[in-house]
C-alpha cells in the first residue's frame, strides 16, 4: 500500500535561538519525526529560521563593519546559510534516532529557492524587522542604499518585504528524493526568495513567510496530511483570556470567519490558518493539522491538536 505523505512544518519551538539551544532542542523534534516515519508516513520536513536568519544577519553585519573590506550579506544569504547549518543539525539528529530505532533512511537537506513576484505589493510596504538596532548615521546609510528603515526602542531598524511564494525550483529533486523513499528537509526558512531574470535566478531582499512556503510544497508535491508542529497543542478562539475555547475542528469557511474577526495573531498562528486552508480547500480529502511538537503522533491520530477541514 502506498505511503500517504505528510510535509511537516517545524516552528520556532524546535530550535531555540542560539547554536546550544538549537542542538539540545532538535532531539525533541528528530523524535517527533521518527515517530511518524515508524508509523509508516513519507516526511517531508520545512521549518522556522526566524532567530537563525537574525544572528546570521546581525553577524554578517558586525564583520563588514570590522573589516570595510566585506560587504553586508545580502538577505538571500543569509537564507541560504540558515537553511545549511539548520538542516545540517536536523539531519544528523533524525539520522541518529533513526538507526537508534533499527530504521535506515537517508536524511537529506536541499537548499531550496522559491520565486516570488518582482511586482508582489509587498515589495512596496515592507513589514519584516530584521538585524540589529542601528544609530541614525548607519540608518541613513542604509537608505541611501535604497533599503527600508523603521525607529524603534530608541534606534533604528532594517525592514524587508514579505512577498508570497510562487514556485519552488527544487520541486523535482524534492519528488524524487521522496519517491526513493527518502527524508527530505527543504523550504526551511521559507525558502531562499529569488526573482527570475532570464536564466539568472536573483536573490531578493526579502523573507517569506514559511507557512504559506509549507503549503505550497504541499500542494505542489500533492501530499495527504499538512502538519504544523508549534509550542500549542490546540488551536483556540479568545486565545489568552478567560473564555479561551481551544478546537478540535474547524471548517475551512470558520477558519475564514474567525480571521476576519481578528482571533488569531498576524505574526503567529494565522499565517498557519490560512496555509491549512489553502491546502484543505484546493483538493478532496486533505487534512492540515495545527498542534504542538511533543504530540506529533498524536496529532496525526487524531488525539491531539487542532483539524482544519474543507
Amino acid at each position: 500500500m502506498k505511503k500517504k505523505t505528510i510535509v511537516v512544518a517545524l516552528g520556532r519551538c524546535a530550535f531555540g535561538s542560539s547554536f546550544s539551544e538549537q542542538k539540545k532542542s532538535i532531539i525533541n523534534a528528530a523524535n517527533a519525526i521518527a515517530d511518524l516515519v515508524e508509523d509508516k508516513y513519507q516526511v517531508v520536513i520545512t521549518h522556522s529560521n526566524g532567530p537563525q536568519i537574525g544572528m546570521l544577519h546581525k553577524a554578517m553585519t558586525e564583520f563588514s563593519r570590522l573589516d570595510n573590506s566585506y560587504t553586508v550579506a545580502p538577505m538571500s544569504v543569509c537564507g541560504a546559510l540558515s537553511q545549511g547549518y539548520i538542516g545540517y543539525d536536523l539531519q544528523n539528529a533524525i539520522r541518529t534516532v533513526l538507526l537508534d530505532r533499527g530504521i535506515f533512511k537517508p536524511v537529506s537537506t536541499i537548499i531550496t529557492q522559491v520565486r516570488v513576484d518582482t511586482f508582489d505589493p509587498a515589495f512596496q510596504h515592507p513589514t519584516k524587522a530584521i538585524g540589529r538596532l542601528m544609530t541614525k548615521d548607519e540608518a541613513d546609510e542604509e537608505i541611501k542604499k535604497r533599503n527600508y528603515v523603521i525607529e524603534e526602542n530608541g534606534g533604528y531598524r532594517r525592514i524587508v518585504a514579505t512577498p508570497k511564494p510562487m514556485d519552488i525550483y527544487e520541486i523535482d529533486a524534492i519528488k524524487a528524493l521522496v519517491k526513493a523513499d527518502q527524508l527530505v528537509i527543504a523550504c526551511g526558512g521559507g525558502g531562499i526568495p529569488v526573482l527570475e531574470q532570464g536564466t539568472v535566478l536573483q536573490g531578493a531582499s526579502a523573507v517569506i513567510e514559511k507557512d504559506l512556503t509549507s503549503e505550497k510544497l504541499a500542494d505542489m508535491l500533492d501530499a495527504d496530511i499538512l502538519l504544523f508542529l508549534t509550542g500549542v497543542k490546540k488551536v483556540s478562539l479568545n486565545y489568552g483570556t478567560e473564555t479561551e475555547q481551544p478546537q478540535d475542528i474547524i471548517t475551512a469557511a470558520d477558519a475564514q470567519k474567525y480571521s476576519t474577526e481578528g482571533q488569531f495573531p498576524i505574526t503567529s498562528m494565522l499565517p498557519k490558518i490560512e496555509a491549512s486552508v489553502n491546502f484543505v480547500t484546493k483538493k478532496e480529502g486533505r487534512k492540515a493539522i495545527i498542534g504542538h511538537l511533543d504530540y506529533a503522533r498524536q496529532c496525526v491520530n487524531g488525539q491531539s491538536g487542532t483539524i482544519i477541514t474543507a
